[in-house]
Order: C-alpha cells, then structure tokens, then sequence
C-alpha cells in the first residue's frame, strides 16, 4: 500500500503510486507508524533530486524527516518550496539570481525562506491565494480551475493528476486563484526555468 507522501500543487499529501521527479522536505510529519500527523515543520521547505551521491535511506523512518514527492519542480513551486542548495546547487544558484532579479532582498536561504513561509500560509494548514488574470501568468505557475490544479506552460493550461498532465486547454481571460506563492511567481517572471514532467508536451 503505498505511503502518504505525494504533493499536490495545493501542497497537502496523498498516497498513490508513483514518485515523481524530485523530493521534498519539510520536516518530520509522520508518527512511528508511518502516519502523518502534522503538515509541517519549521519554514525551511525544499526541494531534491531523488538520487544524491550514492544515499540511501529508508523512506519515513521514525523521527527523521518525511520525504515527501514531487510530480515535478513546478508542483514543488506551487506547494511552496525551493530548490535545495546541497544536492540541487546549481539550481539553487539560479533561483537565488532570479530571486535578486525580482527585487525582493537578501536571498540567504533564511531570507528567502521567511518570505516563502509568509507567502504561503495564512495559518495553520491554511494556503494563501491570490486572484491575476490567468493570461498574466508566467510559464511554471499554478492556478486553481473548477477545483482542479492547472499548469500554465507553453502558452496553454495542462491538467495536474499523480501520474502526469492530462489535460490541455488554451489560456482564456478571466481571474483566476493562483495556487503558487506570489514571491515565486515574481521569480518565475524573471525567467527562472522549472524542471516539468515530459507528460506536458
């Protein structure tokens, strides 16, 4: 059966098969049973390639960190986190460079992240949304659509599910809710690039 360790784009946690194309991390999130029983812990919420120098780990295990799986870079954006600055380096160099283009500060990894942790919640478990015209939306960001998480990449809106892009619409006018932190939108505005899933295109 598997774990409850998959992200959505809205950032809450689903078992299903499947890894996706990066890790995440934001703290220990689950009991000795391998249940989670918390949504987060601490503000530092980063993303990892699933292969780093020969590491291994047994995923969930008591009182370590919960891994926690990725679709791809662009629902690690939406569900709030950053690339990693060990194993993602180069990554991380360039999100640090977009983020100073986007004129928002210091970007020491403190820096970033108290302002990704404002960004993204309004309180405990509860996501900050903002509304923008959904043809404003840069390449990488996610918006809420009839319930469903949409991803805006190569001029359309593709559909979110477990296993990849399902669905594909053009981009229209109107308001949309836009699920990934503002602060990241204005870096993904600056040109920065996000690792998607090849079921995109």
């Amino acid at each position: 059966m598997p774990l409850q360790n998959r992200v959505t784009p809205f950032g809450d946690l689903i078992a299903t098969e499947g890894r996706g194309l990066l890790m995440g991390n934001r703290g220990c999130l689950h009991d000795e049973g391998r249940r989670v029983v918390r949504y987060a812990q601490g503000r530092r919420w980063i993303a990892c390639v699933t292969s780093f120098r020969g590491r291994r780990r047994t995923v969930m295990s008591p009182g370590s960190y919960t891994e926690r799986f990725f679709l791809d870079e662009a629902v690690a954006l939406a569900a709030g986190h950053r690339p990693c600055a060990e194993c993602r380096h180069e990554d991380y160099r360039r999100f640090q460079a977009a983020w100073a283009r986007a004129g928002m500060g210091a970007v020491s990894a403190d820096d970033m992240d108290r302002r990704l942790h404002a960004d993204r919640l309004t309180g405990p478990r509860a996501r900050r949304t903002y509304g923008e015209e959904m043809h404003a939306l840069p390449d990488g960001a996610y918006a809420e659509i009839d319930g469903g998480a949409w991803l805006v990449w190569g001029g359309a809106m593709h559909a979110w599910s477990p296993a990849g892009y399902t669905d594909r619409r053009e981009i229209g006018g109107g308001a949309v809710a836009v699920i990934t932190p503002r602060c990241l939108i204005d870096v993904l505005r600056t040109g920065y690039r996000p690792i998607v899933h090849p079921s995109v295109g």
